[in-house]
C-alpha cells in the first residue's frame, strides 16, 4: 500500500493471529453483544474496579494444525498440567463476581479437549456469554449440533488466503483450507453463527478484498482482522510485518470498507484504529456514537488488563494471550482478586504509567497502543506501540 489516505481504496489496489477471536465483544446486533458486550453492564464493579468485559480461555494448548503465527507454538500432543474437569468448572463460578463477560473458549483448538462442551454448558448455565474459537477443521454436522447445544453463540473460524494454497501455506498443513470450509458448512447446517479471523501478513495483504469477498459469500456475521504480534512462531516471521505507514493505511481502508458491508468489521491488536475511526469521523462531521459507529463507540483499543484478559491452559493469567506476563494462577489466587489485584492490571488501567508517546497521545483513552507489540518488538510493556505513525498533539480530536 503506498497512499497513506487512499480513502475507498483496498489493499489489493495497489502493487507490490491469535489467541482468540473476539467473536463478540463489539457486535451490537449480536446476542451475545446486547447480553454482555461493553454497552450492556456497568464500567465498574461496586469496589471502583473496571468490569470484566471478556476473557479469552485457553482450554487447551493442543492443536491438530501448525500455523506459522502461533503464539502458542502449539502441537497435536496432550499438554501437561491442564486445568481438570472440576478446577474449570469450579473457575467458571468465579467469572460472574468481575461482571458477566463473554468469554471465548480458545486454544490451541479447544476441540481438542474432550469436555469442552460440558464446559461450555455450565457457563452458559451461569449466564455468561459463550463464544468458541477452532480452527475449523475438526467440525463435523454432529460436533456443530453439540457446539450449538452446548450454548456457544458464536464460532470464530480463522482463514488467512483467499484459497486453499495460501491458506495451507500459512496454516502449516495441507488440506486445512478445504476442511475449515466444511466445518463452516456444518455450523451453517446447524444455524451456529460464525465469522472469520485473518491475520494481516505481506503475503495476503494484496488479496485483502478476495478474503473479504470470501467471508461475504460464506455468510460471515462478522469478519475481524488481527495485526501480527511477533512472538511464539512468529517471530520467526519478521518479514511478513508490515510497515507503521502500512498498517495505517490497512486501517484507514478498513473504515472506509465497513461501510460497504452489513458484516461487522472489527480491527484486533489494532488499537490505533480507534483513533483513525475519530479523526476521519471527524473529517466527515460525524459524532462518534453507538448510532453511528454501534459498539466500536463504546470501546478502547487495547482492553488488556482493563477490560479484558487471557487465561491459559495451567491457569496464568495475563493481560492478553500474546503477552506473557504472568498476573497470577487461579490455582493459588481467586480469579476476582487477580482481577482486582494484578500489578499489571493496575498498570495498564493508569495513564501516567504509560511511556513515549502513548503516555501523552490525546488519544490514549481510546487506543493505548498495543501492549504486546511494545513488548514483543522493543521489551518494554509499557513503552510506545512501535507500528503507530501518529505523532501526539498533530491533529485535534
Amino acid at each position: 500500500m503506498t497512499a497513506p489516505h487512499a480513502h475507498g481504496q483496498g489493499p489489493a489496489a495497489h502493487p507490490g493471529a491469535h489467541p482468540a477471536g473476539h467473536p463478540t465483544e463489539h457486535s451490537a446486533e449480536h446476542p451475545a453483544g446486547r447480553a454482555g458486550g461493553m454497552g450492556g453492564q456497568p464500567r465498574t464493579l461496586p469496589d471502583g474496579t473496571p468490569t470484566c468485559k471478556l476473557i479469552a480461555w485457553e482450554v487447551t494448548r493442543s492443536c491438530n494444525l501448525a500455523c506459522k503465527h502461533c503464539r502458542a507454538e502449539a502441537h497435536p500432543e496432550p499438554y501437561e498440567g491442564e486445568l481438570d474437569t472440576a478446577e474449570a468448572k469450579a473457575l467458571i463460578d468465579t467469572f460472574p463476581a468481575v461482571g458477566k463477560p463473554i468469554i471465548i473458549f480458545t486454544g490451541g483448538d479447544p476441540m481438542m479437549r474432550p469436555d469442552v462442551y460440558d464446559l461450555v454448558a455450565h457457563a452458559h448455565g451461569k449466564g455468561l456469554p459463550c463464544a468458541f474459537s477452532p480452527n475449523g477443521t475438526l467440525i463435523t454436522a454432529e460436533l456443530a449440533e453439540r457446539i450449538r447445544d452446548a450454548g456457544v453463540d458464536r464460532v470464530s473460524i480463522s482463514i488467512d488466503g483467499a484459497d486453499a494454497a495460501s491458506h495451507d501455506a500459512f496454516r502449516g498443513v495441507p488440506g486445512a483450507f478445504e476442511a475449515s470450509m466444511r466445518g463452516i458448512g456444518y455450523l451453517k447446517q446447524a444455524g451456529v453463527p460464525f465469522q472469520i479471523n485473518t491475520t494481516v501478513t505481506r503475503n495476503n495483504l494484496q488479496s485483502f478484498k478476495d478474503i473479504f469477498r470470501l467471508c461475504e459469500r460464506l455468510g460471515a456475521t462478522a469478519w475481524h482482522i488481527f495485526l501480527l504480534v511477533p512472538m511464539g512462531r512468529a517471530a520467526g516471521l519478521a518479514d511478513q510485518v508490515i510497515t507503521a505507514q502500512e498498517y495505517e493505511d490497512v486501517l484507514h481502508w478498513f473504515y472506509d470498507f465497513r461501510k460497504t458491508t452489513s458484516m461487522h468489521l472489527k480491527a484486533t491488536c489494532a488499537p490505533h484504529y480507534y483513533r483513525i475511526m475519530r479523526q476521519r469521523a471527524h473529517e466527515e462531521g460525524l459524532a462518534v456514537t453507538p448510532e453511528t459507529f454501534g459498539m466500536d463507540a463504546m470501546t478502547r483499543g487495547c482492553l488488556g488488563g482493563t477490560g479484558f484478559c487471557f487465561i491459559s491452559h495451567v491457569g496464568q493469567v495475563q493481560p492478553c494471550g500474546y503477552l506473557e506476563l504472568n498476573c497470577g494462577n487461579v490455582r493459588q489466587t481467586p480469579f476476582p482478586e487477580i482481577w482486582r489485584n494484578s500489578t499489571y492490571f493496575r498498570q495498564f488501567r493508569d495513564q501516567t504509567c504509560y511511556e513515549g508517546k502513548c503516555g501523552i497521545c490525546e488519544f490514549h483513552k481510546v487506543c493505548g497502543g498495543c501492549r504486546a507489540r511494545a513488548w514483543s518488538m522493543n521489551g518494554n510493556h509499557m513503552g510506545p506501540e512501535p507500528l503507530c505513525t501518529y505523532e501526539p498533539g498533530r491533529r485535534s480530536r
